[in-house]
C-alpha cells in the first residue's frame, strides 16, 4: 500500500507541475514573440518482483517477468518555437522574424541576449532598444533629423532626412542568429533568452540568408499559445490529479482495514 501512496504522491506533484506551465502559458497569451513551454515526462525506477525467465517446471520458462513502477517524474520544460500569430500595428520599429532566428539584444553586463519579440523602440539617444532598454545588436542609431525609417525584409535599414526628402540613406542593417537547438535556451524573462551549453553557439547572418526567416516592418509575432490546447491539457492534467488523488485515497482505506483486522 505505501508504494501506492509514493506513486501516486509523484503523480500528483507532476500533474501540479503541469499546471504550472499551462497557467503560464495561458497568462503570456498576449505577451509578443512569447514561446509556449510543453512538459515531457519519464516513467520511475522499476522494483523487479519476479525476474524474467524465471523455470516454471517441466523445462519451462516464464516469458515475461513481474515488475511494479514507482511514479513519474519531470525531465524536461523544454519551448515551442514555431511561428506565432501575427498582428499589423503599421510602427516601423515593430519587427517580426518570418522563420527560424533570433534578435540579438546587448544585456547590461555586457553579454549577448536573444529575443523574438520585436516590439523595439527609440532611447533617449535615439538608439533602437527594447521596452526594457536593451540595445539592439549590432547597434543602430537614428538620426535626429530623420523623418521616415523603413527596414527592408533583408534587414536592412534606411532613413529619409528634412530637407532631403528625394534621397534615401542606409544606416544600418538588422542581424539575426539561430542555434543548433533553440529548445536548449535558458529562459532569462523579459521575452530574452540566454545562450547555453544545450542550445550550441549562434549562427549570425542576415535576414534571409543561411537558413534565417526575413524580417518584416510593421508586424509583431504574438505568443504561439493556442488557448483551446491549453485548456484541454488543464483538464487532462486535473483528471489526472484527482485519479491520482483517490488512489491515495483507496491505498488509505485498504491500509485502514489491514489494521482493523482481529486475530
Amino acid at each position: 500500500m505505501m508504494r501506492a501512496m509514493g506513486t501516486a504522491a509523484s503523480g500528483m506533484k507532476a500533474m501540479q507541475l503541469q499546471i504550472d506551465a499551462i497557467s503560464n502559458n495561458l497568462a503570456n497569451v498576449n505577451t509578443s514573440g512569447y514561446k509556449k513551454s510543453n512538459l515531457a515526462f519519464q516513467d520511475l525506477l522499476y522494483e523487479q518482483v519476479v525476474p524474467g525467465g524465471q523455470a516454471q517446471g517441466g523445462g519451462l520458462t516464464a516469458p515475461s517477468r513481474v515488475e511494479v513502477g514507482h511514479g513519474v517524474k519531470l525531465v524536461s520544460t523544454a519551448k515551442d518555437f514555431s511561428q506565432g500569430t501575427v498582428q499589423s500595428t503599421n510602427n516601423p520599429l515593430d519587427i517580426m522574424i518570418e522563420g527560424d532566428g533570433f534578435f540579438q539584444l546587448r544585456m547590461p553586463d555586457g553579454n549577448l541576449g536573444y529575443t523574438r519579440d520585436g516590439s523595439f523602440k527609440m532611447d533617449g539617444e535615439r538608439n533602437i532598444v527594447t521596452a526594457l532598454g536593451y540595445r539592439l545588436e549590432p547597434a543602430l542609431q537614428i538620426p535626429a533629423d530623420a523623418t521616415d525609417v523603413a527596414i527592408a525584409r533583408d534587414g536592412t535599414v534606411s532613413v529619409r532626412l528634412a530637407g532631403d526628402s528625394a534621397n534615401v540613406q542606409e544606416i544600418g542593417r538588422i542581424e539575426l542568429v539561430r542555434f543548433p537547438n533553440a529548445a536548449g535556451l535558458i529562459s532569462r524573462g523579459g521575452n530574452v533568452y540566454l545562450e547555453s551549453p544545450a542550445s550550441g553557439a549562434p549562427l549570425t547572418g542576415n535576414p534571409g540568408e543561411e537558413g534565417l526567416g526575413e524580417v518584416a516592418s510593421g508586424f509583431l509575432e504574438m505568443s504561439n499559445v493556442e488557448t483551446v490546447d491549453e485548456l484541454v491539457r488543464m483538464i487532462t492534467a486535473q483528471r489526472a490529479y484527482e485519479l491520482n488523488s483517490k488512489t491515495i485515497s483507496m491505498a488509505d482505506q485498504m491500509l485502514q482495514t489491514v489494521n482493523g483486522i482481529k486475530r
